[in-house]
């Protein structure tokens, strides 16, 4: 009751643009939107802009090493405006930035179909030290805010600490992440043959997503989508 009070909060009331400072708006109006977010021709398995006129198939990096999720999509580029603003989200102690984020997430047409089919949506874990010192889980907080009743917190675990991935490029990211993610084994019957939605606030490399999905596909689960708010322009190598 408390967090739906809070969304209608959030998307309701009149506030003030974020980026251009208009008023009355949503916390990032329409015409910013429009500015800041236009359409992107992306790699249908890992979200990658990819340059205009080259259709719809998949990057050279996915073909020569497909993912471990099926499909991934994202809202925006991880570029002004939308980089500060999952700084504060994330960073900046503002979980109220959830509410925003996820609506523009649903306002793109792949990501509410694959919200729309998946059987269950699970937010990638975080470490309990990172948890510990940020408060929250800004996944799991998008995931309340995209499809509530699909939402399992538990199912999926951070089983290893991990060392911060934004130093490291893509190989070291892979290594770093490798067997970190387990689903319970007291639950994994959940996961047999579903349709599952993935959730991550940022994709730079994929290693971590990557990391989930395998551990999921052991598990024996069915269709994996990654979904995330912001994807990097180029991925990290």
């Amino acid at each position: 009751m408390y967090r739906a009070w809070i969304h209608f909060l959030a998307t309701r009331l009149p506030s003030r643009c974020e980026v251009c400072h208009a008023w009355p708006a949503r916390p990032v109006c329409e015409p910013c939107v429009n500015r800041f977010a236009p359409p992107v021709t992306r790699c249908p398995r890992c979200a990658i802009g990819l340059p205009a006129g080259v259709g719809v198939g998949a990057c050279g990096a996915c073909l020569r090493q497909p993912p471990a999720f099926d499909e991934c999509h994202a809202a925006v580029d991880y570029a002004y405006p939308w980089a500060g603003l999952v700084g504060r989200f994330k960073f900046g102690g503002e979980p109220g930035w959830a509410a925003a984020l996820a609506a523009r997430m649903r306002e793109h047409e792949g990501m509410a179909r694959a919200l729309d089919a998946a059987q269950l949506v699970l937010p990638l874990p975080l470490a309990p030290r990172r948890l510990a010192e940020r408060g929250f889980n800004q996944a799991l907080q998008l995931a309340r805010h995209l499809a509530p009743g699909k939402v399992d917190a538990h199912l999926l675990l951070r089983v290893r600490e991990t060392a911060p991935q934004s130093a490291l490029d893509r190989v070291e990211r892979l290594l770093n992440v490798a067997q970190a993610f387990a689903v319970d084994p007291l639950r994994a019957h959940r996961v047999q043959g579903r349709d599952i939605a993935l959730i991550d606030d940022v994709m730079t490399s994929g290693a971590s997503l990557d990391a989930a999905a395998r551990a999921l596909r052991q598990a024996g689960a069915g269709r994996i989508t990654a979904l995330v708010f912001a994807r990097t322009a180029v991925p990290s190598h």
